[in-house]
């Protein structure tokens, strides 16, 4: 009998501490639950550090500029919050999707620039559970793809059946708009900007655990089933990699070759992978992620003018 409860308690402890485990990989991984509102955090590795004047610059711009407040409802119910900014009225709007953890202001506010400068008008999103928007869960893209087709809903709503929409998004928010480029589309969508994207939430999941030196086979299983149990998604529902095997609008692909976060190799991939009959991958020499426009802003800005004459 003592063997019994001696064997309960080693299972006991060894669920307790598998649960505690997947309570750690969720929380570290998806879980985004502390409101931060505006988020200039700039990242302090020295091939950003160049750029933060500009960075600084492009957020106090965006934060006083002129733009309208647009909220929509998510398929669960979430409210999310966008901010839309009109530089020439029924010029193309770009909805702009920004990275992991981040927010519209964070990430886009140097993209606002960059649509301007190309004539176009604005809408910077902030994903679920970040910036405005509600929600304590980040899903690398699966459930904020989703979101992205209300997005779609909403513009043609608010601007007209007429509306022309292109698809910006950087690093998990190039993911999320890759993710729908092989869905059904509305007639709306002209194109896709996709820069510095990865091609699927388990091969970055993956190559962060080796960067942290920490084993794949071990802590992936327990970060995809924390997926589940905990945030009620599955991680490998939908994939841009798999969407731009059906994809059938114009995109154009950024990325950096200096990327230490996402291998600009992914961006090859899904480039090469695309079936659009309409594609262009335009790599940025010596820039780090996320920071393709700002090391050459002239070179993205004459290949995305290009790309969208033709």
């Amino acid at each position: 009998m003592d063997w019994y409860y001696i064997v309960l308690i080693v299972i006991g402890a060894i669920l307790l501490l598998l649960f505690i485990l997947l309570v750690i990989c969720f929380n570290l991984t998806f879980y985004n639950g502390k409101k931060k509102g505006v988020m200039i955090y700039l990242p302090d590795q020295d091939i950003y550090k160049a750029y933060h004047d500009v960075m600084r610059q492009d957020i106090e711009n965006a934060q006083t500029m002129k733009y309208e407040e647009i909220y929509i409802k998510s398929f669960d119910g979430l409210t999310l919050y966008g901010r839309y900014y009109e530089k020439i009225k029924g010029a193309p709007i770009e909805i702009m999707v920004h990275g992991y953890k981040g927010s519209g202001f964070r990430d886009m506010s140097t993209g606002i620039r960059r649509a301007f400068a190309c004539n176009r008008n604005a809408l910077v999103i902030d994903q679920r559970s970040c910036g405005n928007s509600q929600g304590k869960v980040i899903s690398f893209g699966i459930n904020e793809s989703k979101d992205l087709l209300v997005w779609i809903d909403k513009v043609i709503e608010i601007f007209g059946d007429d509306v022309k929409i292109i698809l910006t998004g950087i690093s998990m928010g190039a993911a999320t708009v890759l993710t729908v480029s092989g869905w059904n589309l509305k007639k709306n969508v002209i194109g896709i900007l996709a820069d510095c994207g990865y091609d699927s939430a388990s091969n970055i999941i993956k190559k962060v655990l080796r960067d942290l030196k920490l084993p794949v086979k071990l802590f992936y299983p327990f970060i995809k089933l924390s997926a589940k149990l905990f945030g009620r998604f599955d991680l490998e529902e939908s994939s841009p990699i798999e969407s731009i095997k059906k994809c059938n609008v114009p995109v154009i692909f950024y990325h950096g070759n200096k990327d230490g976060f996402v291998p600009y190799e992914m961006s090859i991939n899904l480039y090469n992978q695309c079936t659009s009959e309409n594609k262009k991958l335009v790599i940025i020499e010596n820039a780090g992620h996320g920071i393709a426009f700002l090391v050459n802003p002239d070179k993205y800005i004459d290949e995305l003018n290009l790309f969208f004459k033709n």
